[in-house]
């Protein structure tokens, strides 16, 4: 307390900081903003899944298999504690066109047929009434949409329509067109040809006269792109031999259909390269067995010529077993030779290749027991499979392909030493058995000749009979070798189910929640942030220094003396709230002299001086309103009251004091007008004559209040400050800027100024506003919630069944105001 005056610029800095009910309720009321921009939101949302085309994602699962072989291990010393299966290649694998193709093949996916509708593209897939069957052989459409119309029962047209409004979105738009064949009548089975396409359309579920669809017929090479792209391939963990195989597709049961075909397809390749060395064997024993049964065929018929002619019915029992020893060695001569031809073709193979031993017959199917050249062939073989596996995806260029290089090499190496060692101990065993044969030969010769002819023969035919009986035994076993052979990997879930991924219908609608707050949010946070004006008592608090005094509502009325003609509204209540404070503050005074002032000119200081004084008239308070701006006199014009005489007649001495303070029509209240606008007001009101009068009012008035210019445009304001015993310096809500609260602040801090209070004027009351605002003196916050007719128990029902209904646009922007 200072001089008797309680300061309240101290209650102002020990005032609490505002909590987050300020800001709930400061925001909650743009509710309606809120719900619009949701439900827009949700509209949008809505259109767009109702004609965005869904992808389903359908995933199938493989195993595979490790193809674990010790003697590779051994020979490459980096593959000792790893097998040889390659899950990065099967991968590739799974990418590549080759594979694809095998599983187009599989699949009528060259024609895709569509609902005729302008909502969104709805593939029909099996459920087409119609099948095309397009002759590749003959130029076709390439990815040209052609519009089927049911005629009548067995007819049908070809036609081009017009594309639709959402016609973008979907492959209507898309491709050429085959004129030739469009806007005719064809019957199903029948051929239709033209220049560019031939293909025929068969029935295969009924359908009505009048049905439409439309087809697709795709280029080969688009859909091989298409499809050996669409497929995603990963290991379903990091320390297992799984690949799950996914594709997304808008139809789920097509997108099945072809990751279940391309596993099948996988699998397929895995046997047929392993059949591969099963096929070359069967294909070379049959070379051989063709030519040696010509050869058997005429050496039958010369032993049967030669019994005839020479007339031997019993062979055996006139020769004896004479030819048993010779049969027995050339038999021997006959193996080693076979199997030293091996060698050397093996060799010769070896050597004509450099990279593929795919094509390569094992020891073991042609009856050649080398349990270590078999494993070492069969796994120069598997390292040549899994090379060629590799390059149908990757060039040679790759480090996965230059380690089978490395492999293959060292274990073509170890081939050649070992070849050359079999070879020279074959021919070292051909050598003593040709030496053991020529000793029986000599002997041989020593029989008569016709026993020496005959055996001749039949050394001939038994020798050829062996040997095809002999390919006739490793040809059955290499058959079933071939038949037995399984795929190492193998099929572990086929895909079924799809999954939607696109659109995410609850993630969308939960964004479109969220974006129809936080958007109208972000967008008002942004407003109050560069809005520089005033918009509610908390701004104010922290934009001026002066204490805040009391809060004015906005008036609807169309009148200016509200206090008087309108003693029962709202806004009347919140003047008598203002007189309270004042004659608490100013309470040791006889005499009130109050001065109302403002930044700049609209801020309602005229509207406070004459309600103020109405108040003050009908508390039974003389009271007497002095017009002291002289520059825009209007003050006398809202009291119904003559300017002709006034203030500055007075102090040019044209008037005398009685002549210029006028009685209102209202008790207790008089008006000073202002008077002819003179050339000098701010000399004037500096003449002596001006305290003299305030001094002959302070005599004959309880409270005299003076409207003023506004205090940040004119001069002769400040010179008025030393009449006055408390200041009102009037903000208006939603007009007076943050920057015309420099000034009074400036000069609030450096004590130029004093008994100064802030008066918020203009509140709106339409939506919900929480008061924090000033100090009715004597009774600490003045905590107020203005709410229309809500809680106010209908004491001011009266005063608002007189007011005019607003327009509903007025109403509507008048809800959201703060």
């Amino acid at each position: 307390m200072i001089d008797g005056k309680i300061d309240l610029s101290k209650f102002e800095q020990e005032a609490k900081p505002i909590d987050i009910k300020y800001y709930l309720i400061k925001y909650s009321r743009y509710w309606p903003l809120y719900a619009t921009f949701i439900f827009i939101a949700l509209v949008i949302v809505f259109l767009f899944h109702r004609y965005a085309v869904e992808e389903y994602e359908v995933r199938g699962s493989v195993l595979i298999k490790q193809k674990n072989s010790p003697e590779t291990r051994i020979l490459d010393r980096s593959n000792i504690f790893s097998g040889t299966s390659n899950l990065e290649n099967d991968i590739l694998l799974f990418t590549s066109k080759n594979l694809a193709e095998e599983t187009l093949k599989k699949l009528h996916f060259e024609v895709s047929y569509y609902a005729s509708t302008n909502i969104k593209e709805v593939e029909l897939y099996d459920k087409s009434p119609i099948r095309v069957e397009v002759d590749r052989n003959f130029p076709y459409l390439e990815s040209g949409t052609i519009h089927f119309t049911m005629v009548s029962d067995g007819e049908f047209t070809l036609t081009r329509e017009d594309k639709g409004i959402f016609d973008f979105m979907n492959a209507k738009a898309n491709g050429p067109f085959d004129e030739e064949i469009l806007n005719k009548t064809y019957h199903f089975g029948e051929w239709i040809e033209s220049s560019r396409s031939r293909f025929k359309i068969n029935k295969v579920k009924n359908i009505q006269s009048g049905d439409k669809l439309y087809f697709i017929i795709h280029n080969p090479a688009d859909i091989l792109d298409k499809y050996s792209k669409s497929v995603v391939v990963r290991p379903v963990n990091n320390l297992g031999t799984v690949l799950q195989i996914s594709m997304v597709s808008p139809v789920v049961e097509k997108g099945r259909d072809y990751v279940n075909a391309l596993m099948d397809s996988f699998i397929e390749y895995d046997l047929k390269e392993k059949n591969r060395m099963s096929e070359n064997t069967l294909r070379f024993i049959d070379e051989q067995m063709f030519i040696l049964s010509d050869s058997l065929k005429v050496v039958e018929q010369q032993m049967l010529n030669f019994k005839v002619e020479n007339k031997l019915l019993d062979v055996n029992s006139e020769f004896g077993g004479v030819l048993g020893n010779i049969q027995s060695m050339e038999d021997l001569i006959q193996q080693i030779e076979f199997q030293l031809s091996y060698y050397k073709s093996l060799q010769t193979y070896l050597e004509k290749k450099s990279k593929d031993y795919s094509d390569i017959i094992a020891p073991s199917i042609v009856g050649i027991e080398d349990g270590f050249l078999n494993n070492m062939i069969g796994n120069l073989v598997e390292a040549s499979l899994e090379r060629r596996k590799l390059l149908a995806v990757v060039n040679e260029n790759h480090p996965n392909v230059a380690e089978l290089d490395e492999q293959i090499s060292k274990l073509r190496e170890n081939i050649f030493e070992n070849i050359d060692n079999l070879v020279a101990n074959t021919e070292r065993r051909k050598a003593e058995a040709q030496k053991k044969m020529k000793e029986l030969n000599q002997d041989f010769a020593r029989l008569p000749k016709t026993e020496s002819d005959y055996t001749n023969i039949f050394r001939q035919y038994r020798l050829r009979d062996n040997l095809y009986n002999y390919l006739l035994e490793k040809r059955a076993e290499a058959g079933i070798a071939k038949a037995s052979n399984v795929p190492d990997n193998s099929v572990l879930d086929y895909a079924r189910r799809g999954a939607l991924i696109f659109p995410k219908k609850t993630q969308n609608y939960g964004l479109a929640v969220g974006l129809g707050f936080f958007i109208p949010l972000a967008f008002l946070l942004a407003y109050h942030y560069f809005n520089n004006r005033i918009m509610d008592q908390i701004q104010l608090r922290n934009s001026i220094r002066i204490p805040l005094l009391g809060t004015i509502g906005h008036s609807t009325k169309e009148t200016n003396m509200l206090v008087a003609e309108h003693p029962k509204s709202m806004v009347s209540e919140s003047f008598r709230s203002l007189r309270s404070a004042l004659f608490y503050i100013a309470s040791e005074k006889k005499c009130k002299k109050i001065l109302v002032t403002s930044s700049v000119s609209g801020e309602g200081k005229t509207f406070v001086s004459l309600n103020l004084s109405a108040a003050m008239a009908l508390s039974g308070k003389k009271t007497c309103l002095i017009g002291l701006d002289l520059r825009k006199p209007k003050i006398a014009d809202y009291v119904g009251l003559g300017n002709n005489k006034g203030l500055s007649s007075y102090l040019v001495d044209r008037a005398s004091k009685e002549e210029i303070v006028l009685k209102t029509k209202y008790d207790n209240l008089y008006l000073v007008p202002s008077g002819p606008i003179p050339p000098n007001p701010a000399e004037l009101l500096l003449k002596d004559k001006m305290k003299e009068f305030l001094d002959y009012l302070e005599q004959e008035f309880e409270v005299v209040i003076m409207d003023t210019p506004p205090i940040g445009l004119v001069s002769e304001t400040m010179d008025l400050l030393r009449f006055s015993d408390v200041n009102l310096y009037i903000v208006r809500q939603d007009y007076t800027h943050k920057k015309y609260l420099l000034m009074i602040n400036d000069l609030y801090a450096n004590d130029q100024v004093r008994d100064f209070y802030a008066v918020f004027n203009g509140i709106r009351a339409g939506g919900d506003v929480y008061d924090f605002g000033g100090y009715n003196y004597g009774y600490g916050y003045n905590y107020s919630y203005m709410r229309k007719n809500k809680y106010t128990g209908n004491y001011y029902e009266m005063d608002e069944e007189k007011a005019k209904p607003k327009q509903w646009l007025k109403g509507f922007v008048d809800r959201f105001r703060v």
